[in-house]
Order: C-alpha cells, then sequence, then structure tokens
C-alpha cells in the first residue's frame, strides 16, 4: 500500500518516527508521502524522505498559513522543489471553513502554487474544505499545464467528484471513509470504467461513501492524513500511516473487493500521478 499524504514533519512523531514507519512497514505499507505545510515543514519533509526508504516528500504552503503569503516564498519552494525525493507541490488550496487567512490571500498562494506546479513539471496536492468549487476553478482557469492533481481527503459529493475526475485528477480517501454506519451490504462488482456509475445508496448517506461507491476505481487514492482522523478502530487517537489498512478494507468492503485489490489498484494510481514512486 502507499499512503499519500501524511504528516511525519507533525512534532507529535518526533518521539517514535522509526517505530512508527517500522509499524508501517509491518502493515504493508511501504511508500509514504510526507506532505509540507509551510516553509520549515517543507524542509523537515524533505529531511525525513532523504533518511528513510520509501519516503517521499511534497513541499507547499497550507491556506491556513498563507495570511503574509510573499512570492518570495515562492522562490524558496521552487528551490526546495529539486531536492532529491520531492515528488509534488503542496499542500495548498483552500480553506474557507476556518479562513485562518483571507480569501483573497489564500487564492493568490493557491495560483501561485499552481503556477509552480506547472513550472517544474509535478503535480499539486490540494486541500479544499467548502472551498470545493472555487479550487477547482482556480486550477481549470490557470494556464499552468500541471502534471496531475489529487483532491486530498476528499469532501466533495458524487456532483464534484464527477467534475473532478472528467478533469483527469484524483480522490484522496481518508479515515473517514470509516465513521459512518456498516451496512454490511455488499454492492455489485460491476464497474463501468471511465465514469461514475450510479450510487446505490446501500452504504449510508454519508458523501464520501457514496464517492467511493460511485468513482472510477482508477482515480481513488489512499491516504492517513496522519497524525489526523485516525480511522476506526483508533479514532480519537493519533493517527499514523500502518493505519492506512483500515481505509483500504472499507473502500474493499464499499465496492465489493479483497482488500489485496485495493492496495494493488490505489497503489498504480499513486505511482501514475507520482511517476518518481516507482
Amino acid at each position: 500500500m502507499i499512503d499519500t499524504h501524511a504528516h511525519l514533519n507533525d512534532p507529535k512523531f518526533a518521539p517514535d518516527l522509526d517505530e512508527v514507519i517500522s509499524r508501517a512497514r509491518a502493515a504493508g505499507v511501504d511508500r509514504i508521502v510526507v506532505c509540507g505545510y509551510d516553509l520549515p515543514s517543507s524542509r523537515a519533509a524533505i529531511e525525513i524522505a532523504a533518511r528513510f526508504e520509501g519516503v517521499f516528500a511534497t513541499v507547499g504552503i497550507h491556506p491556513h498559513d498563507v495570511a503574509n503569503f510573499r512570492r518570495e516564498a515562492v522562490r524558496e519552494l521552487a528551490e526546495l522543489s529539486a531536492a532529491p525525493k520531492v515528488i509534488a507541490i503542496g499542500e495548498t488550496g483552500l480553506d474557507f471553513h476556518y479562513d485562518f487567512s483571507p480569501r483573497a490571500a489564500q487564492i493568490e498562494a493557491f495560483e501561485a502554487h499552481i503556477e509552480l506546479a506547472g513550472r517544474v513539471g509535478l503535480p499539486i496536492v490540494v486541500h479544499s474544505r467548502e472551498s470545493n468549487d472555487e479550487a477547482l476553478q482556480v486550477i481549470e482557469s490557470s494556464a499552468a499545464n500541471i502534471a496531475g492533481c489529487v483532491f486530498h481527503c476528499f469532501s466533495g459529493d458524487e456532483e464534484f467528484a464527477r467534475r473532478v475526475v472528467d478533469a483527469g485528477f484524483y480522490i484522496g480517501i481518508d479515515g473517514p471513509i470509516t465513521f459512518g454506519s456498516r451496512s454490511g451490504a455488499v454492492p455489485s462488482r460491476q464497474y463501468r470504467s471511465g465514469g461514475l456509475r450510479p450510487a446505490t445508496g446501500r452504504h449510508g448517506g454519508r458523501p464520501v461513501q457514496r464517492v467511493v461507491e460511485s468513482a472510477p476505481l482508477d482515480r481513488l487514492l489512499i491516504e492517513t492524513d496522519s497524525p489526523y482522523l485516525a480511522p476506526v478502530p483508533h479514532r480519537g487517537k493519533r493517527n499514523e500511516p500502518g493505519y492506512l489498512v483500515h481505509i483500504a478494507e472499507e473502500v474493499a468492503r464499499i465496492r465489493g473487493l479483497a482488500v489485496e485489490d485495493i492496495a494493488r489498484i490505489t497503489s498504480e494510481n499513486a505511482r501514475r500521478l507520482f511517476p518518481a514512486l516507482c
């Protein structure tokens, strides 16, 4: 399995990072993408990637932290993006839920990240909360020819998932997929490639579950967003990449497939978006 979004650069992992990565490997997670969320954490992601085999980095500034965004930061991100094992620009995007940064500043910084990604030939990792339409519009209106995109910790509905898929982008699935009720029903194994199939609703009313039920399998990624959003049965605890298996199990249950199939498919998807993972 590949954890396509983790924050092992978070201080919560400082005391036992080696053990965390050992547990991930024991659980079958052989690739981890450590995502930067500001300049110091982006540098830390690069350092962690250099230290551990199978660990990679992204560099970017989270929308929470762009209130005083300066173009000088883009120059530093460009320099960081040239480091070995940096595979994407991000996490970047928009967050209109908390509005910790003014929306105009968020949009300006997001546009700058997109332009940088196009310039250096890397995909982008997008954070979008209560700003899905705006985030996709910013990407689509950009002249930058980005190498790919994932809407990480996907929070949209089926219609927005359709728009993301139609744009050629990916959908990141995290711990919240395990939070809803589990009916035990098994969906049909029939799958139509190239678009969303109708959701049956048999997996509850939560949008993310319906998205996983209906989305093309070749557009799904799995991620932990460690140390946040720990999946059931670890909900409320510090999340870590080794818990990725619980997310894979729930996606497999919803799609009526073996966990091994979901691990293989989502890993293939991750390598397609991030070729350096190969």
